[in-house]
This record gives structure tokens, C-alpha cells and sequence, in this order.
């Protein structure tokens, strides 16, 4: 009979960590939560100093009883549930639904946590048992409690206000803000000409002609603005005499990458892979569940001294002593930055990409593939690059600049073997070029250009920009966009975000009504409380008490004072081929799309391509 019981949260951690224990271990999943406040009610008694009601989650009885049946056979019971807050929490609440409280139990039980899921790490888990951090499972309840607050107190007026299955989240809607915000910037953008001018120089001696583009007047940096004044420098330049008045040679570092937080594997993956940020967690926990990776939901750089020398053993081998790196020990800066765990890494670098391929699935590969690759780039040396910069005189009156750079040392770069920079760079380093070469122009080209608007957000950069303000958490990134795509307030087109009718009218309700709730300054130093509620320096009820009063108050004010809002479909110029009615705008999982407004006598729908670049005047 097993006489130590290990509690983890995923089935798929069951069949992993059961190779590293023996037979006195038995291991299960809680699968999630087994606990959580009420779908149908509020769950928090604001007139009891806003005491949550737990009840059991719907479903989760038969497994409850089923661990009980398990813990009556254990000496020691083991909570083995994720290392963040919410995993602390989710430990709690086993120990309540399960009865083992202090007092409540005479079996031994214990918190461990493990950063990764490996034989080392877990037996070094069980070496070093703790009780339940309090002050985590509080900063978690806060948190819970406080969303709560938010939506079940701004989701019925929505739904009075507009329309029913609308939700406001409290860090959902600063994120709706922002994505409006963007889209506002890009409404109102105006764009201005500007000009640029090339030259092309053949070089005596040199094979290859130098590449420069127009920089200015010997006053300095000079923007051409219309056609008129390209037009009048280009005839000055066509004319003109050539000397080269200097040549700058030296180098330039590109620095080795930090490991993966959170943060920045989502936006990799979106920018590499193009996997949206719930697909990148998604293969990423079956990763972490594998002991493959180390644990996929942090804000640090930082990694452990074993992973570092590990690192540095297989560099030396496999790419030699002198592109070893110092690696990264230094935790990661920012607001609101936890550093609780390490970096996302994987857990045996010698186990390469190409060694597992065939037993991961492609995308899981691909993924793998990026961490690995970063991890092993980050404790490596930094790459250096000989760099050239040439100034050129067109009659002492106008200048001209070219720059050409060359990889001296690869560094990093050698896990990656890219050559970018070379393969961008027009002009190659010439050792012969100097303030004596006689050029001779044989192109001038003048282009005409306009400023872009701000890019519309993706979900790489929503993500960078919320972590950027210190707003949510790495774990909440993905459930956030997941939400605003689901309620339909923002639509996607390729990788570009785009506010819906919808998310507008929220967004104008919530600004008006509620604007410390999408203030991002505001909702950064919650998140700062709960950092506080952690460390053991805030009372969670405390953040509470100070946060509800003001938003019943609102919530009551905008109930009598916001009216209703009536969505009505965006009509188009497209006529319906099979009608003869205007088509409209609608929304569907994959974005928009036309659709008939004779719907149901008239079924005729048709994909609504987004004009998404400026106009030019």
C-alpha cells in the first residue's frame, strides 16, 4: 500500500512524475480547481467584510470523493499543484475540500513545488516540504474576488445598457481601451509626404559600387518634404563633385538574448511560428507536463546555477570555449515584476530538437525549437560585427551617408546561423575605402513616401504593451485576448486586431462610467497590492474594502445615467448579387465578414477583405 500520496493538478503530470517515484508513491490529479465561487451569484457577502462562499465546482464531487478514498489510505499526503498563486490557492482548496486542515487530520501533510518536472527536481521537492503560503493563496483570493466585483457588478448593466452575454473584466478592459485607443490613432491619422534619396557610386579600385542614401546640408540631418525640393537637390547632386570627407571604422556588440519569459515566447511564436498566444500556452503546458520544458508561466530571466553550467558544458563542446557566455543570473526588471520562478527553459539541454523530433508532434517541435535555441543563445558570448560608416560631399554642399557592417565573431549567433544583418546590409566593408577614393555618381533616385499611422495591435504586441504597463499577470495574457475574441469586442484579420462595434460601445461605457477601471496606471497598482498581499505587507480585504465602495458607487450612477446603447449593422456599399439589398458587416469566429440583412429569406454571405494601410493624398 502507497504511504505517500502525491496531489498534482494535471493527469498528464500523473503519468510523468510516477517514472521518478517508486511503488510507496501514489500519484493523482484534482484535474484544475476543485472549488471556486458560485457561476450563478456573486459569492462574495459584501456586508461579512466581503467573505467568499467556495462551493465544490459542478462535476468535480465523484473526484473528490475518490481523493478522499486516497488520503484515508496515505500517511502522507503531498500537495503537488502548480508553483504560482493560483497553484497555491488550488492547494488550499484541496486541503479544505479534502479535510486535512490542521486540526481537521492526523495525516502529515505538505506544499512542495518543482520548477520543472524531472527526477531531480521533484525528489528535491519532496526533501524540502513546506505548509501552504497564506499570503499567496490571500494575494490570489484578492485577485479573484476583485474580478468578481468587476464583472458581476458592470456585466448586468452591459447587458441592460447593450446587450446580454456582455462581460467587463477588470483587466479586459483596459486592454479593450488600449486596442480603442489604437484604433483611434489610426482614425485620426493624417498622413505627410516625405521624400527620400539614393545615390549610387561607382568606386575606382573597388569592384562593388557604394550604396549612400541623401542625410542632409552641411548644417546637418535634412528631411525632404515635397516633390519641388527633391527635384532641386537631385539636379544640384546630378551636377555635383564627389569626395569622400570620412570614414568611421570600428565595431558594434549585438548582445546574446535573455531566456523566454512568458512574455516574450508569446510574442516569438507569434512573430516566428504565427501561433496565437492560447495556442503557445497550450503546447507549451503539454511541454512543461512532459518534463520537457521548465514552468511556462513567469515574468524572470533569471536561471538556476545547474542550468547555467549545463549550458555552458554542452557550448564548450559543441560550439567551443570562446563563445561561451556569462549567461543570465540577473532577475528581470519592470513594474510589477514577480521573478518567483526561472525563465522558460528546457530541462536537459543536451536533450537537443533534433534528438526528440520524432517524439514531438510539429508544432510542439517548432515551439521547442525557439526555447531551446534561446535558452542556449542566452549563455552564450555576444556576437561582434566590424562596422564602417562613409560621408560623402556632393559640392560642400549636400551629404551623403553609407554604412556597411561584417560579422567578426558569431557568437550567439552560431545557434541561430543567421547572417541577417550581412545578408540586409547593401555595401560591403572595403579596407581600401578612404577620404582619397574618387567616386563617381552613376544613380540618383528620388522616391516619394507618406508616414504610416501606428500599427494596429497584434496579439504579440497587446501582450508586450500589457506587460510593458505592468498590467495582468503571465498567466492571464492568453485567457484576456481569449475573452475579448469570444465576446466579440475585437475581431482578428491575419495577425492584425481590429475593435468591433461592439468593443467600441463597452469601451464607451466603460470610459465614461468607470474610468478608473480601464486606467492602466490605476489597474498597475492593483496589481502592485497584490504583490503586497504576497510579501505579507497588505491584508487582502484591506485592497478590497478601499477598491468596492467606489464601484458600487459608479455601477449605481451609471445604471440611472448611462442610456442604452443600439447596435445596428454596419451597412456596406456591396450589393447582395442574389437581392439586391446593401450588405452589412458581421462578425464571425474567424472576423468579419458581408452578410445579407434578408436574412433568413436570404442566406447570401461573402469574406470582407480589411483595408488596413493609410491612404495616400
Amino acid at each position: 500500500m502507497a504511504k505517500n500520496l502525491v496531489v498534482v493538478e494535471s493527469p498528464a503530470k500523473v503519468k510523468t512524475i510516477k517514472k521518478f517515484l517508486g511503488s510507496n508513491y501514489q500519484v493523482v490529479a484534482s484535474m484544475g480547481h476543485v472549488r471556486d465561487l458560485p457561476k450563478s451569484q456573486m459569492g462574495i457577502d459584501v456586508d461579512n467584510d466581503f467573505e467568499p462562499r467556495y462551493i465544490t465546482i459542478r462535476g468535480k464531487g465523484d473526484l473528490l470523493a475518490s481523493l478522499r478514498k486516497e488520503v484515508k489510505k496515505a500517511d502522507k499526503i503531498y500537495l503537488a499543484t502548480d508553483p504560482d498563486r493560483e497553484g497555491e490557492a488550488i492547494s488550499w482548496h484541496l486541503e479544505n475540500a479534502l479535510k486535512l486542515n490542521p486540526g481537521e487530520t492526523d495525516k502529515k501533510v505538505y506544499r512542495i513545488t518543482f520548477n520543472e518536472i524531472t527526477k531531480n527536481a521533484v525528489k528535491k521537492s519532496l526533501s524540502e516540504p513546506r505548509e501552504i503560503d497564506m499570503d499567496r493563496v490571500d494575494a490570489q483570493q484578492a485577485r479573484r474576488v476583485l474580478d468578481r466585483l468587476v464583472g458581476y457588478g458592470i456585466s448586468p448593466l452591459l447587458w441592460a445598457k447593450v446587450k446580454r452575454g456582455l462581460s467587463a473584466g477588470r483587466v479586459q478592459s483596459v486592454a479593450l481601451r488600449l486596442i480603442c485607443d489604437r484604433e483611434d490613432e489610426i482614425e485620426a491619422f493624417i498622413p505627410e509626404e516625405y521624400w527620400t534619396l539614393d545615390a549610387v557610386f561607382d568606386v575606382k579600385g573597388e569592384k562593388k559600387p557604394l550604396n549612400a542614401h541623401f542625410y542632409g546640408d552641411s548644417s546637418g540631418k535634412t528631411e525632404i518634404k515635397n516633390a519641388a525640393q527633391a527635384d532641386e537637390i537631385r539636379d544640384f547632386c546630378s551636377k555635383a563633385s564627389y569626395k569622400i570627407t570620412e570614414v568611421k571604422r570600428g565595431e558594434r556588440i549585438k548582445k546574446a538574448p535573455l531566456p523566454f519569459t512568458t512574455s516574450t515566447m508569446q510574442q516569438e511564436a507569434s512573430k516566428t511560428l504565427n501561433f496565437s498566444t492560447s495556442k503557445t500556452m497550450r503546447i507549451a503546458q503539454n511541454l512543461y507536463e512532459d518534463g520537457i520544458i521548465s514552468y511556462l508561466r513567469t515574468d524572470s530571466t533569471r536561471i538556476s546555477d545547474e542550468a547555467r553550467q549545463n549550458a555552458s558544458a554542452y557550448i564548450t563542446e559543441n560550439y567551443g570555449k570562446e563563445n561561451l557566455g556569462a549567461g543570465t543570473g540577473k532577475a528581470k526588471e519592470g513594474p510589477n515584476v514577480q521573478d518567483a520562478h526561472e525563465a522558460i527553459r528546457p530541462t536537459d539541454v543536451n536533450r537537443t530538437p533534433s534528438a526528440i523530433k520524432d517524439s514531438l508532434g510539429r508544432d510542439q517541435l517548432r515551439l521547442y525549437q525557439l526555447i531551446w535555441k534561446r535558452f542556449v543563445a542566452s549563455c552564450m558570448a555576444n556576437a561582434v560585427y566590424d562596422t564602417e560608416n562613409v560621408r560623402i560631399s556632393a559640392s560642400d554642399k549636400y551629404v551623403f551617408a553609407a554604412s556597411a557592417s561584417k560579422i567578426k565573431f558569431q557568437g550567439f549567433m552560431s545557434v541561430y546561423n543567421d547572417d541577417d544583418d550581412d545578408k540586409d546590409d547593401k555595401n560591403v566593408i572595403s579596407s581600401s575605402l578612404s577620404e582619397k577614393s574618387v567616386l563617381k555618381p552613376s544613380d540618383l533616385d528620388a522616391k516619394q513616401h507618406f508616414t504610416q499611422p501606428p500599427a494596429h495591435f497584434t496579439e504579440a504586441s497587446l501582450v508586450r504593451t500589457l506587460e510593458e504597463l505592468g498590467i495582468g499577470r503571465p498567466s492571464t495574457y492568453a485567457p484576456t485576448i481569449t475573452t475579448l475574441l469570444s465576446r466579440r469586442y475585437i475581431t482578428k484579420e491575419g495577425r492584425n486586431i481590429f475593435v468591433t462595434e461592439m468593443g467600441n460601445a463597452v469601451n464607451k461605457i466603460m470610459k465614461e462610467a468607470f474610468p478608473a477601471i480601464v486606467d492602466d496606471k490605476f489597474t498597475a497598482n492593483l496589481e502592485s497590492l497584490l504583490d503586497g498581499v504576497e510579501a505579507g505587507d497588505v491584508k487582502w480585504k484591506t485592497v478590497i474594502e478601499n477598491f468596492y465602495p467606489d464601484l458600487h458607487e459608479a455601477v449605481e450612477k451609471a445604471e440611472k445615467e448611462i442610456e442604452k446603447v443600439k447596435i445596428a449593422d454596419e451597412e456596406t456599399d456591396v450589393i447582395c448579387e442574389e437581392c439586391g439589398r446593401h450588405m452589412v458587416i458581421k462578425y464571425g469566429p474567424h472576423g468579419k465578414f458581408l452578410a445579407c440583412p434578408g436574412y433568413p429569406e436570404c442566406k447570401n454571405t461573402k469574406p470582407l477583405v480589411h483595408k488596413t494601410q493609410a491612404k495616400c493624398p
